[in-house]
């Protein structure tokens, strides 16, 4: 696991797991710094003693190799995989040239130690003059906040606003201090990923210019370099692309912290000032408490803020009531106190304030007033839709992109007018009809950010909310045909008009790259351009930004493997099973195996009730289409609400279906299979779950076999799970071996002896041995 990603809004709660989170980054920013300077003593070692240069360059090399990266995030990406193994690279590099020697290498100083220096300097000294100036408000803070609690409640009411605005003031200086403690230490951990091996690899490419015999091994250390050096751009773009994007969240947080916490899974957390009672009298110890309303329970964590270490043991109770504590009973301001089920004395707590009082027992269910002082911020949704007028926008757009401009040097980079971007979305949604192909007055950095621009008004991200996840989930598998595998199946799961509006836009991003030697759009540019616009997080956060990342890597994907991900139908695709199935189709579909590409082959259409009619047409001697009528299938209502369009312009909705030959499902029909042959394992159509995306036209399936309806009897293995539904039938399991299988007067079916018991045996549901 890496370093985890500290949150904006754990900064307000101050919690002591944000604590262990901000040592952990301060422990790997030390660990940095100290290897750093050992670095820079091991270069100049080697720059000043030409003698002892075989072992200066073997420490070096080790030193290089102990050293192990750790990025923020619970994965890598291929360029943070590569620069993080670069120095293993680089060590083994110089380990080749151990026997070797040559002269002082004269710009040395310039190319690798003095980057060193500055970045240890300038980034790794900033972090830590951050740091003490993040422990000097801590103290700070929490020192007027025991003074101010320490107060008395019969002082004057002017005494106690004043106190009040001192700790408003006070504390917020503490919270901005804060999150620009956060954001430097993610800035710093993000800057090392380039700015400390740039410096390393320009220093290696400076021995292989000066080492004759280190010529051959230059060559071979070429690739690696090149990627490397590619990883290293695709890392500093991606942190310039990011880096707004925390910069603007870091300041939302500090214009309204309440609308920007984030989502916790307790029902209210933050500090309480426990009463101890003893003989000696009562103490008041502060507590990280933290209250879950589903089970009620109550845990407490003795923690002190200033020395960032817990104190005692947490205690962990569950909450039986919650009872306001008047003013005048107790010197301290904000109380109240609280009765555990299991304890047998009343707890009370100190707030740090009215308001943080009356959040806690809102949260408790205590007896004071509930005021509801979130604002509603309801989602509005821009005119911007999946609909006709969306795909004839995108349509338009791009056609005006690859006829005028498709070779512009930094397309889609190049951002245009915002208000001139505004107009012409405006226009495209609108009546107005807008000439964009031989018009001169709109730009082509004008057409692209308007592209850009509607993917982002969206209501939803066209990857969508619900498969966001699982897109980054499978970029940041290690092997790159599990990537394409998963991400080719979940682009099959998104919804139809989403699923072809993605195919434009893919489509039209593979063109560009292909034309990256004009407009210099590589897939990886056009990735960091797209990643954010196709993806879009429900919830603003720092670790959402990271994985920014991830969500370029599925559009290069995407880009790279445009022809196979949209125009072939995924082996392993899921889909959500179809509402339409009845009863007895369903129970058919749960007895069988995971492996049902040699099914036989249903396709049902649904037609319009007005048109209601039942037809079948062979499409080959073992695959049959029925189109029943609505009623045939499901006569739920709820089951002919689900039908549904497929496409913008379809009138039928299309699904497939492999399933038991249809006389299982419905003992009173015949199956229309009159000479089945078993399937050809090579079918065009083998996907593992009983539901799939119908393709444009119905594929037959072919067989190379011969029919196993022989007069001969035959061994034969099952190769799917089947559940006798009449006395006729055999029951057997996936890899049973039948002794004798013949051919049978029933259409469709064999008949075979198991355990010395003869029956029907579905015909495509075996193989011969």
């Amino acid at each position: 696991m890496g370093l985890p990603a500290l949150e904006f809004s754990d900064c307000y709660l101050d919690s002591p797991q944000f604590r262990d989170k901000i040592k952990s980054h301060e422990a790997e920013l030390e660990k940095t710094n100290k290897f750093i300077k050992a670095l820079i003593k091991d270069g100049k070692a080697l720059i000043q003693a030409l003698k002892n240069l075989s072992v200066a360059k073997r420490k070096f090399a080790e030193s290089l190799n102990e050293f192990k990266f750790q990025c923020i995030g619970d994965a890598e990406t291929d360029d943070e995989i590569c620069i993080a193994k670069s120095l293993q690279e680089f060590a083994g590099v110089l380990k080749n040239l151990e026997d070797e020697r040559g002269r002082l290498i004269e710009n040395a100083g310039d190319v690798l130690i003095s980057p060193l220096e500055r970045f240890r300097k300038e980034q790794i000294g900033a972090s830590k003059e951050a740091k003490k100036k993040y422990d000097k408000e801590t103290e700070k803070y929490c020192s007027v906040l025991e003074k101010h609690l320490n107060l008395s409640s019969k002082k004057k009411d002017s005494h106690l606003q004043e106190a009040d605005s001192q700790v408003d003031v006070v504390r917020q200086r503490f919270y901005e201090v804060s999150l620009e403690y956060v954001l430097k230490v993610h800035e710093v951990q993000e800057r090392k990923m380039f700015e400390f091996v740039e410096p390393l690899l320009a220093f290696l490419q400076g021995l292989f210019t000066f080492y004759h015999h280190g010529y051959e091994l230059a060559k071979d250390f070429g690739h690696f370099k090149t990627q490397l050096q590619i990883s290293i751009q695709n890392t500093r773009d991606r942190f310039e692309g990011t880096r707004p994007e925390v910069e603007s969240l870091m300041k939302k947080m500090k214009e309204n912290p309440q609308e920007h916490q984030s989502i916790s899974p307790y029902s209210m957390e933050g500090y309480l000032f426990v009463q101890k009672k003893s003989p000696f009298g009562s103490s008041w110890v502060k507590h990280y408490c933290t209250y879950q309303k589903e089970s009620r329970q109550v845990t407490m964590v003795p923690f002190d803020q200033k020395t960032g270490g817990k104190i005692g043991d947490e205690e962990i109770f569950i909450l039986k009531s919650c009872i306001r504590r008047k003013t005048d009973s107790i010197e301290k301001r904000f109380c109240f106190d609280i009765e555990g089920a299991d304890r047998a004395t009343i707890i009370t707590m100190q707030a740090l304030s009215e308001e943080d009082r009356r959040l806690w027992m809102e949260a408790m269910d205590g007896r004071e007033p509930v005021y509801n002082l979130n604002k509603d911020n309801p989602i509005s949704e821009g005119a911007a839709q999946l609909d006709k007028v969306g795909f004839d926008l995108m349509k338009k757009c791009i056609h005006a992109i690859e006829e005028r401009g498709i070779n512009e040097q930094g397309l889609y980079r190049i951002v245009g007018v915002n208000s001139r971007v505004q107009k012409l979305l405006g226009l495209l949604m609108g009546t107005a009809d807008v000439d964009l192909e031989s018009s001169t007055e709109w730009e082509i950095k004008t057409i692209t950010s308007t592209l850009k621009h509607y993917l982002r008004v969206l209501p939803a991200p066209l990857m969508t909310f619900q498969l966001q996840h699982s897109f980054i989930k499978a970029a940041k598998m290690d092997n790159p045909e599990s990537r394409l595998s998963e991400i080719h199946k979940y682009v099959h799961r998104l919804p139809e008009k989403n699923k072809t509006m993605l195919e434009i836009t893919i489509k039209h991003l593979a063109n560009v790259s292909s034309n990256h030697k004009q407009n210099l759009m590589t897939m990886a540019n056009l990735g960091v351009v797209f990643g954010p616009t196709l993806f879009r997080p429900q919830e603003e956060t720092v670790a959402a930004i990271m994985d920014i990342k991830f969500q370029n890597i599925v559009v290069e994907i995407l880009i790279e493997n445009y022809e196979k991900i949209f125009q072939m139908i995924p082996d392993t695709a899921t889909v959500q099973p179809n509402p339409l199935l009845n009863s007895a189709q369903k129970k058919g579909t749960e007895t069988k195996t995971a492996l049902c590409s040699q099914r036989p082959l249903m396709v049902f259409q649904t037609i319009s009730n007005e048109n209601e009619k039942q037809n079948s047409i062979a499409i080959s001697s073992n695959v049959s289409v029925f189109v029943p009528t609505v009623n045939a299938i499901s006569t739920s209502k709820t089951n002919r609400q689900s039908v549904h369009s497929l496409g913008s312009g379809d009138a039928e909705a299309c699904t497939m279906k492999l399933d038991r030959p249809n006389s299982l499902l419905n003992p009173k029909r015949k199956p229309s299979l009159t000479s089945p042959l078993p399937p050809s394992p090579s079918s065009p159509l083998s996907p593992t779950s009983p539901m799939v995306s119908a393709p444009s036209s119905p594929v037959p399936v072919s067989s190379s076999d011969s029919s196993p309806l022989s007069t001969q009897n035959r061994k034969a293995r099952a190769l799917y799970a089947c559940k006798a539904e009449h006395d006729s039938e055999l029951s057997f399991s996936a890899g049973t071996i039948f002794d004798n299988v013949y051919s049978s007067r029933e259409p469709g079916w064999l008949e075979g002896t198991l355990d010395g018991k003869t029956g029907l045996i579905p015909a495509n549901y075996i193989e011969f041995l």
